[in-house]
């Protein structure tokens, strides 16, 4: 039989890969990869970057597309059968990548490449490579060299083990609600919690800690016991305060020689600790600088966030009749306090957000904006409901997307967007290879044949994957490693995503992408402005919330003794900075997915820091249209206002920022776009603490 993960005439073949697939295709991509290193690494081989490439570059290139895939599987369809051939097979491609990394012959190769007969995107892509050569060890001695590959497999098996315990101590918890215990909760929350315990052959309403059911259970359950019962599951999950039938998946030892093992590689590199590993390939020069950025945004932020903490407090004991709030209370009082200063719910406001509409509105700005048109099309996927569509601009195919929107049992939480294939003139073929991506959500899916609803917040997270599509998807870049997202900074890479969400609270682009469930009605425009008022409602706790996590995790790769307990640590830092005090049991760092298995361990600050760059890009259009509206060619104010949708300052944001991808510094591609660096002056003023 043919296998699947060996076929790169087009797309994956999704809907063929089994787990059974996996070793033998590993088997022969490593194969070949081994012998195109061996031909490009011998003495005779021409040091010239499209030779190179041709040989050995092609070889990897398929071994990185089906190991994608391969991990995407693992991610959205984790089985049993397929995350044992996934880890086993793991070890040997992780050998792999850092053997490659570190090698000295192909070091070599680099260093003797004529640098002037190289095209800037190579240029760029040599300097790079350059750089990952030493951050890889090949600079390193042979007894010393042995160790950092056997502390890269070591760190891959971890952040997998990390991973997965996350997964399944989320998918493992179940709680069955009677319906009095639901009192409050949303209809359509309550139908699906129905449904679901059905299925288990189970009476009452099953609870779980995906966040289509946890979420609004916290805000909307009118039962202090309930809340308290998920909210004590949800913040121990995986962690050694877990029950006991959960005490199997204590991130605990996992987290603490995570720790340990990126401090020996940071020392065998040469460098104090793995937060100045970490800068090296960002914007950012250094962890202090972080530090003090993050210090800087505490300080502006406190004073907001202590007024929201003590309205929702006075809130409480003047109106709910709760003098002393717990921490499992807070989202509830919250929601009710929105709903009487703003007259409005988060689950008003859901019930205009159908999944189908959204996804028309978000392509509508896209295509606008950026003058590309996006079709849905067809491709194998891994599970029903997963959709696939083309990006085309004058007839010719840009890029593709699949979409995978519903959260369900065996898929990894949150939101994230993950390469297919990159774009890449090929050096085997000639031939323009498109750029394909992931995008991957969590939201509630559809019931019967009433459509999924999402939240204002789902929506949101909706445009900012998509954001990170379009950094990827709309590359002109030719070259391979500086095309799409490739190369990028990681402190810019959330740019284009947080760049996206500003438009989620413009009316021009709401208004054409709500339709009430039950009337096909428009969001009303008497809803829109008590939605606009309440934007920064908390943005003081927000704000400070992600400075907490962002500081933790610098400080944890820079000043903390991997032998010493992380909680510690963290409620150091809570002390410092945060303004809600969390219960002694809460362990929030034994899930960080995102600093122990997800790429941003010294970096979970870029958010915060691509949030300043974000606001400032988003100011450009802001400016546009103030500029249209003053010569009264903006969109009138009985249609909302000023127009942020310009299709000039749109191209020009395009050719800057996302055409440009990795190929050259972000700092050079932002200055393109606006002219001059970013200030943090669009950040403070777009979440009201100017």
């Amino acid at each position: 039989m043919t296998n699947p993960l060996l076929d790169f005439s087009d797309l994956p073949l999704f809907s063929d890969i089994t787990p059974e697939h996996v070793a033998p295709a590993v088997d022969v991509l490593l194969q070949k990869a081994e012998s195109a290193l061996e031909t490009a690494t011998a003495p005779d081989f021409p040091a010239r970057w499209v030779d190179l490439a041709r040989v050995l570059d092609v070889a990897t290139e398929q071994l990185g597309r089906a190991w994608g895939a391969i991990s995407h599987l693992n991610s959205v369809a984790d089985t049993p059968e397929m995350r044992a051939a996934y880890n086993a097979a793991l070890p040997r491609v992780t050998e792999f990548w850092t053997r490659l990394g570190a090698d000295e012959r192909l070091y070599a190769k680099y260093k003797a490449m004529d640098v002037a007969s190289l095209s800037t995107e190579q240029a760029q892509a040599h300097k790079n490579a350059n750089r990952n050569f030493v951050l890889s060890g090949a600079e390193l001695g042979e007894a010393d060299k042995a160790r950092f590959a056997a502390i890269q497999e070591r760190q891959a098996e971890l952040s997998q083990k990390f991973s997965e315990n996350a997964l399944d101590a989320t998918d493992a918890f179940a709680y069955y609600a009677s319906a009095e215990e639901l009192a409050g909760v949303p209809d359509d929350v309550v139908q699906a919690a129905r449904e679901q315990a059905e299925a288990d052959a189970r009476s009452g309403y099953k609870l779980t800690l995906k966040m289509p059911c946890y979420l609004p259970v916290m805000q909307f359950a009118s039962s202090s016991a309930l809340r308290e019962t998920l909210y004590r599951a949800y913040t121990t999950r995986a962690s050694d305060q877990a029950s006991a039938e959960f005490s199997r998946f204590d991130n605990s030892a996992v987290m603490q020689e995570i720790l340990s093992l990126r401090l020996e590689e940071s020392k065998l590199l040469g460098y104090r600790n793995f937060g100045d590993v970490s800068v090296v390939t960002k914007m950012a020069n250094s962890p202090e600088e972080v530090i003090a950025f993050l210090r800087d945004l505490a300080r502006r932020a406190r004073p907001f966030a202590l007024n929201d903490v003590a309205d929702l407090r006075a809130f409480a004991a003047d109106t709910l009749g709760m003098p002393d709030p717990q921490p499992w209370d807070f989202s509830y009082i919250g929601e009710k306090l929105k709903e009487a200063r703003y007259a409005f719910s988060e689950q008003e406001v859901k019930q205009y957000f159908t999944a189908p509409k959204v996804l028309a509105g978000l392509f509508k700005i896209v295509e606008t904006l950026f003058e590309v048109a996006i079709r849905e099309d067809t491709a194998p996927v891994w599970k029903p409901g997963v959709q696939f569509f083309r990006i085309e601009r004058a007839g010719q195919l840009v890029g593709q997307f699949y979409l995978d929107q519903p959260a369900r049992t065996g898929k990894r939480g949150g939101a994230w967007m993950d390469d297919v294939r990159a774009r890449w003139l090929r050096p085997d073929t000639g031939t323009l290879q498109t750029p394909v991506a992931h995008l991957v959500c969590n939201f509630a899916d559809g019931m019967g044949s009433r459509p999924a609803l999402l939240t204002h917040d789902d929506v949101t997270t909706l445009f900012h994957e998509f954001g990170h599509g379009l950094h990827h998807m709309l590359t002109q870049v030719n070259e391979r490693d500086v095309s799409g997202i490739s190369g990028v900074e990681w402190d810019a890479v959330e740019l284009p995503s947080q760049f996206m969400e500003n438009f989620c609270w413009e009316w021009d682009v709401l208004k054409h992408m709500t339709a009430h469930v039950e009337t096909g009605l428009p969001l009303p425009r008497a809803l829109f402005d008590k939605m606009l008022l309440a934007k920064n409602f908390q943005s003081g706790m927000q704000t400070i919330r992600q400075v907490e996590f962002s500081l933790f995790d610098m400080l944890l790769h820079t000043e903390h003794d991997p032998s010493g307990e992380v909680m510690e640590l963290l409620n150091t830092v809570r002390r410092e900075v945060a303004v809600m005090v969390a219960p002694p049991y809460s362990r929030s760092a034994h899930t960080f997915s995102h600093i122990f298995s997800g790429g941003y361990a010294a970096g979970y600050y870029s958010y915060k820091w691509a949030e300043v760059l974000s606001a400032d890009a988003y100011s450009a259009f802001e400016e546009s249209a103030q500029r249209a509206s003053n010569s009264g060619t903006g969109a009138s104010e009985a249609d909302g206002g000023k127009s942020t949708v310009n299709v000039e300052t749109g191209r020009k944001y395009r050719h800057a920022i996302l055409e440009a991808g990795g190929s050259r510094p972000a700092m050079e591609s932002f200055k393109a776009f606006r002219g001059r660096e970013p200030t943090i002056d669009a950040l403070l003023r777009h979440q009201g603490m100017a």
